[in-house]
């Protein structure tokens, strides 16, 4: 179990920034500022952790009144705990402490200060606090829906394992349920989004930008690349992987003997049968300690720690909220492992994916600067999608003969999920470059992206996707403004792993492993140099690995 982490009090983590900042003004040696930083840096560490912590308790359980609450003093608490940070930072990135201190601890962290500076000013701090409020709203909704199905009430995340029934009327059924929810609640979800878009857009505004977008970017802490890298790369995956995707619905819905291939049919046409995991989700981790444990000693030992010490929260439940993440506790330098398990495949690959992340963050627990923890987020899902293809020769420990169909439809999902992947990052892009589009008109901009990057789907009957509602359930689009397309840019460089594993297993280990050693002290660019990847946005690196995608599936007529 746990244990609680103390809230540290307003009024004495306020006199110990003043004295933080009252040092700085005396310090005048690079040892003396030094010493300053490595005080500050334990002070971040202490409120990350509660932070974290916070929210992790939140998340487990969205309807206890003392987790609300926590979670409320957090977000109201933030903006002013960001603008005691901001101070401090601006000191460090002045020029006489900077030099030096970037000889010792790195350019990374000033970098990534400088966006800071760029992203917060007292000014907007109330409406950060209402940026939180509405996520939160998001959240909870979500959360806490009931759908009744199948003669009982299912959260969303308990829909999810009908959705991947080989029974297509009950996929159908499951589908129209889900969708129906959401209908349900399409004004709300509209209002919530429209409130985001314009307070999102005036913050920018009011920091100096041009509306959101500099903003988010600098927010993402993308500090060596920007919007026309991500739009060439966008353009990419619509001229390499579009195609192929949309090829591989074709001849696998034929295989499959359908007619059509709708919307409801796409999780399951890479397979003639149900491909689950053959226990609970007990066994699947346990399953997984021995999988990591046989890939490499370094990483069996972290996966025993994280059983042992009960770092693992994967059953799905009312009140939880949705979906799966990995969160750390600097103080405590330990990773904790949030997901909801449904009882389909995807539970094993959440799990790979989500150690992926823990690992990381296990490697780098004892980085100097909090900063270095984990990476930016483009870098940080390298580990964890990547974890997801080299576990792949344990899949028979968790599928049995089932393991090669497994790779297959875990590759199918990764050709499928790379278009979906950028349309959500264009979509989001076109929001923000017109903040005051009508609700109506952002759900056009969503089909305009289908029509882009998924020509193949076709909802049939169910009235919300139809319209241009789909997507409405992805939580970053309301939660983490411009974060997904990091999970596809991410994926090229897995991808490239996976190819690497297919000729030295053990080269691609080592390189993996060194990488998450490295956690966060370099940029993207250079991490990626580092491991021997080629750059998503470097022309030829896409087509490669979507070259190799498509050669497994070569015998499918």
């Amino acid at each position: 179990m746990l244990e609680a982490i103390a809230e540290p009090e307003e009024r004495v983590l306020t006199e110990r920034y003043a004295a933080i900042d009252a040092q700085l003004e005396r310090s005048d040696t690079p040892g003396a500022r030094r010493a300053v930083f490595d005080s500050w840096d334990g002070l971040r560490r202490e409120w990350r952790s509660w932070a974290n912590f916070t929210r992790l308790r939140y998340t487990q359980d969205t309807r206890r009144d003392e987790c609300r609450a926590a979670q409320l003093g957090l977000e109201q608490r933030t903006p002013h705990v960001t603008s005691l940070d901001v101070r401090v930072k601006r000191r460090f990135l002045d020029p006489t402490a900077r030099e030096p201190l970037e000889d010792d601890l790195g350019k990374q962290a000033f970098a990534l200060w400088d966006a800071d500076l760029g992203a917060y000013d007292d000014v907007i701090a109330a409406d950060l606090i209402r940026e939180s409020e509405l996520t939160r709203q998001y959240t909870e909704m979500l959360a806490n829906v009931s759908v009744p199905f199948a003669g009982e009430d299912r959260t969303l995340a308990a829909l999810g394992a009908f959705l991947q029934n080989h029974d297509r009327e009950v996929r159908h059924a499951a589908e129209t349920a889900r969708w129906g929810a959401f209908g349900e609640r399409r004004e709300r979800l509209d209002a919530i989004y429209d409130e985001l878009v314009k307070l999102r857009d005036r913050m920018g505004r009011a920091l100096g930008y041009d509306g959101y977008l500099p903003l988010g970017y600098r927010r993402m802490h993308r500090v060596d690349y920007g919007p026309d890298d991500v739009a060439r790369y966008r353009d990419e995956v619509a001229r390499t992987v579009v195609p192929l995707a949309s090829d591989l619905v074709r001849r696998l819905g034929k295989r499959a003997g359908l007619d059509k291939v709708r919307f409801w049919d796409e999780p399951v046409i890479g397979a003639s049968k149900p491909i689950v995991p053959q226990g609970n989700a007990a066994w699947i981790v346990a399953r997984a300690v021995d999988s990591l444990a046989s890939i490499d000693p370094a990483l069996g030992e972290f996966a025993r720690m994280m059983q042992e010490r009960e770092l693992l929260d994967v059953d799905g439940r009312a009140g939880k909220a949705g979906g799966a993440y990995c969160t750390n506790l600097p103080t405590r330098k330990i990773p904790f492992v949030f997901a909801n398990f449904n009882g389909t495949r995807g539970d094993v690959k959440t799990l790979m994916h989500e150690l992926g992340h823990a690992f990381q963050a296990w490697r780098s627990r004892d980085k100097v600067v909090m900063d270095y923890l984990t990476p930016t987020l483009e870098s940080a899902e390298i580990h964890s999608m990547s974890l997801e293809y080299l576990s792949w020769p344990e899949m028979g420990r968790f599928f049995g003969d089932d393991a090669a169909t497994y790779r297959q439809e875990h590759l199918l999902d990764a050709m499928l999920f790379l278009p979906y992947g950028v349309a959500v990052d264009h979509f989001q892009h076109l929001v923000y470059s017109h903040p005051s589009a009508s609700p109506q008109e952002r759900h056009e901009m969503w089909r305009e992206m289908e029509r882009r990057y998924l020509p193949w789907r076709d909802y049939g009957d169910l009235e919300h996707p139809l319209h241009g509602g789909l997507w409405q359930e992805k939580r970053h689009i309301y939660v983490a403004p411009l974060y997904y397309i990091d999970y596809t840019l991410a994926l090229c460089c897995a991808l490239q792993f996976w190819v690497r594993a297919t000729k030295d297993r053990r080269e691609a280990l080592d390189a993996y492993i060194t990488l998450c050693g490295r956690g966060g002290e370099a940029p993207f660019g250079e991490l990626l140099r580092g491991a021997g990847l080629g750059s998503p946005f470097e022309p030829g690196t896409l087509e490669a690995v979507v070259a190799a995608a498509a050669a497994e599936f070569a015998s499918v007529p």
